[in-house]
């Protein structure tokens, strides 16, 4: 079977190969997972660069979550073959890819495989953290990097809680995109100041919560925005820079800086609270009240056009691999 390899971390542009393996089996409490279509998402690069909280087992497969169909089953596994699952693993940029039993969520029938691809990550990632992040109906809540699947997921589950929305962009061109999925506020980063907008925007208040996915400058920034005990949540480093943290802020607005790893988060909460965000998530995905855009699809053995296809300017929807 195909399944896409690195042997050395770096550029993913560089260093990821479609290889010829042997097909693998499943062991214990595993399944064995022939894979429809898995995306492209910030993690999978890093984790090829070894910027992730997981370290690649040289040599590795790529890619994180995928959908597909369960057709071989290992010891203790109580389920049938032939059923549609979103499933997350290392290494489902692959025709097939081995899953744990526990890692599979069934995908409804009314569920395109465009969007099941996509069921985890940033869904789970966006729906906890706006949870974590307390904002009430009324309240404000800032995210950079907007125009991201993961922003538009945000914005979209905030305009469904009341929830007021600030989000920097550093192009115009996906604003009225974002306005229509229920974001309040834009800011350019390159046009405008933050912080000066934010205290205009929020009567000089400031926000309550900022969800960061850039780090340095941009999360620096986004610091000076928060109102009197509030949180800035960091997620992602889209910057590859840290951020400098004002001490005096922290101190005398009683600010808290945290980090969010959606895996941690999972092993945080008990099961029914996973089960019910599960739920959730599913129905909100179901119904069509969040979108999750595609905006092209590659084969395995185009990976690396795929890969570069993640970087461009402008883009509006996730990137698949279709094995």
């Amino acid at each position: 079977m195909k399944s896409v390899i690195f042997e050395q971390t770096g550029k993913p542009t560089s260093i990821l190969t479609v290889t010829d393996v042997s097909m693998p089996e499943p062991g214990p409490n595993e399944v064995r997972v022939k894979v429809i279509a898995a995306p492209i998402n910030p993690s999978d690069i890093m984790f090829v660069q070894n910027l992730y909280g997981i370290r690649p087992q040289l040599p590795s497969g790529a890619g994180f979550e995928g959908v597909g169909i369960v057709d071989a089953l290992g010891e203790g596994v109580q389920m049938r073959t032939g059923m549609r699952v979103s499933f997350t693993s290392v290494g489902t940029w692959a025709e097939y890819a081995i899953a744990h039993q526990h890692s599979l969520i069934p995908v409804p029938s009314a569920m395109t495989d465009d969007v099941a691809a996509q069921l985890f990550v940033n869904p789970f990632t966006a729906y906890a953290m706006v949870q974590d992040s307390g904002v009430g109906e009324g309240g404000w809540l800032m995210l950079t990097a907007a125009g991201s699947a993961f922003g538009k997921l945000v914005i979209q589950l905030c305009q469904m809680r009341g929830i007021n929305t600030i989000g920097t962009v550093r192009r115009n061109d996906l604003n009225d995109e974002l306005k229509t999925l229920g974001l309040t506020e834009i800011i350019n980063t390159e046009t405008e100041n933050m912080s000066t907008r934010v205290r205009e925007i929020t009567g000089g208040k400031g926000v309550s919560c900022v969800l960061d996915a850039v780090g340095g400058h941009t999360a620096t920034e986004a610091l000076k925005c928060l109102a009197k005990g509030g949180t800035l949540f960091i997620y992602g480093l889209l910057s590859m820079q840290d951020p400098a943290i004002n001490a005096g802020l922290l101190i005398f607005r009683e600010l808290t800086v945290k980090g969010f790893w959606l895996t941690d988060w999972m092993r945080r909460v008990d099961s029914q609270t996973r089960q019910t965000v599960a739920q959730n998530v599913i129905s909100l995905l179901t119904s069509g009240k969040i979108q999750l855009p595609v905006e092209a699809s590659y084969p395995l053995d185009q990976i690396a056009e795929a890969v570069e296809h993640v970087d461009r300017p402008g883009r509006w929807g996730k990137i698949l691999v279709r094995p």
